[in-house]
């Protein structure tokens, strides 16, 4: 039995949200977006969110709650103890993402110092992306900031889900919206900034391909955070007296709207001057600090964002971390503190070659990809979309009898109306377009 819990249900609205926002808002869905038919990209995401996201969100809490357990005894609990394989592999997913995801933490963090002192505020591109090169590729700096990065994200978790958890999130998430909206009221005063706001906001329905789909289906996961057991951790913490379906559909609310202002704040600036979201994952490390060359007060911007994008990195990570020391501890019995560190320290053992794959081992390849887009390749096309359908089956299908309470439904009486929806929007559409559409993109 867990013996932890939410001191409120706003702590766990927050917790939920700032797990399920992190760097996919703001760092991943700017440029993706921008890369596969903005518009048309976003009213993609947005109803899978609202439809799959939702239901899988809720069906993986609901699992937690009636469990009161991690995914490593939750299965067995609600099942059958084969199906805790399901949990181990939730667990794995979770310990490769927060591996590879801290490498990006540890980048926030060193632009942070950097633009505290003012040396990244500058227009020009090509000594941006120089610099940002040889950061990344310089072991000193990105093994530093790794370890700096996980070594924080353990002190908020060694704090326990109150103290810890629920106090940095109720902090911390109301920060990141405020902080948002300062650069976005900025951003869109630019000369020329209506062409990134239309690119985001104007729907290129012909830019949707099988492949942009599939794409799509993996960040709205992402960006919920859902798929590998976290929320099923997150839901084991909940009292009996939350609604799971009102706190789920406000979590979904606050990550759609979270990467909704994430577009707002990063496209139309990077249009107003000339530049294209082509720049992929490095676009907020070597395209914004450009930006900010151009703004009244640049420095000021610059310590503001890369202070965002810390704030949404380490709530991620927070929930990370959780999710693998606590199903660990709750299976072995193992108290918080020491699991809670020996994890810091095995993820940051596997974190150190995605780190270098960016210098010494950016040779090292499988596929044709590095350590650390290995790690990203199996979390966000293996990992999530077959555990989020696992899970599915699990809850709806196997864990159906005690789901279904968690939901709403009585004992004893027909489901309402949500319910059933969600039975079947989790039980049989989601597994059936998640599978058949990986299927299509791994061996089409």
């Amino acid at each position: 039995m867990s013996n932890s819990q939410w001191a409120s249900r706003l702590g766990f609205i927050l917790a939920s949200a700032g797990s399920a926002v992190g760097l996919g808002a703001i760092w991943k869905f700017p440029y993706v977006a921008g890369q596969n038919g903005g518009g048309a990209f976003l009213l993609l995401t947005i109803a899978l969110i609202f439809t799959l996201g939702l239901c899988l969100l809720l069906v993986e809490m609901a699992i937690g709650r009636a469990s009161q357990h991690g995914g490593l005894r939750a299965y067995a609990v609600l099942g059958r103890p084969a199906w805790s394989a399901l949990g181990w592999w939730g667990v794995v997913g979770g310990f490769v993402l927060f591996s590879f995801y801290s490498v990006v933490g540890g980048w926030t963090l060193g632009y942070l110092a950097q633009a505290l002192d003012g040396s990244i505020v500058t227009a020009d591109r090509e000594r941006l992306g120089a610099a940002f090169g040889a950061f990344s590729a310089d072991p000193r700096w990105s093994v530093g900031w790794l370890a700096a990065f996980i070594g924080l994200t353990t002190l908020v978790v060694l704090g326990g889900v109150q103290k810890g958890i629920e106090a940095v999130s109720k902090l911390l998430m109301p920060l990141l919206f405020l902080l948002m909206l300062v650069l976005i009221v900025r951003g869109l005063t630019l000369p020329g900034a209506s062409a990134g706001l239309r690119v985001f906001l104007v729907p290129d329905f012909g830019a949707l391909t099988p492949a942009v789909v599939v794409e799509a289906i993996g960040l709205a996961l992402f960006s919920l955070s859902t798929g590998i057991g976290t929320m099923l951790l997150y839901g084991s913490y909940v009292g009996p007296g939350v609604q799971l379906p009102r706190a789920a559909a406000w979590v979904v609310a606050l990550a759609t709207l979270a990467s909704i202002l994430g577009g707002l704040m990063v496209l139309p600036p990077v249009f107003a001057l000339g530049m294209s979201p082509a720049e992929g994952p490095g676009l907020s490390f070597i395209v914004m600090p450009a930006v900010f060359a151009y703004l009244p007060a640049g420095q000021v911007f610059a310590v503001l964002f890369f202070l965002l994008l810390s704030v949404a990195a380490l709530t991620s990570a927070i929930s990370m971390l959780e999710l693998v020391a606590a199903s660990l501890g709750d299976r072995f019995g193992w108290r918080r503190r020491p699991v809670s560190a020996l994890t810091a320290l095995l993820v940051f053992a596997a974190g150190v070659p995605a780190a270098l794959s960016f210098g010494p081992w950016s040779g090292a390849t499988l596929g044709g990809r590095t350590v650390f887009e290995v790690m990203d390749y199996f979390v966000s096309n293996i990992a999530l979309p077959l555990g989020a359908a696992g899970i599915a089956v699990f809850a709806c299908w196997l864990a159906w009898p005690r789901v279904r309470l968690q939901l709403g439904a009585a004992e004893g009486q027909p489901d309402p109306l949500h319910v059933r929806a969600v039975r079947v929007v989790a039980g049989v559409v989601a597994p059936a377009v998640i599978l058949g559409l990986w299927g299509v993109k791994l061996f089409g």
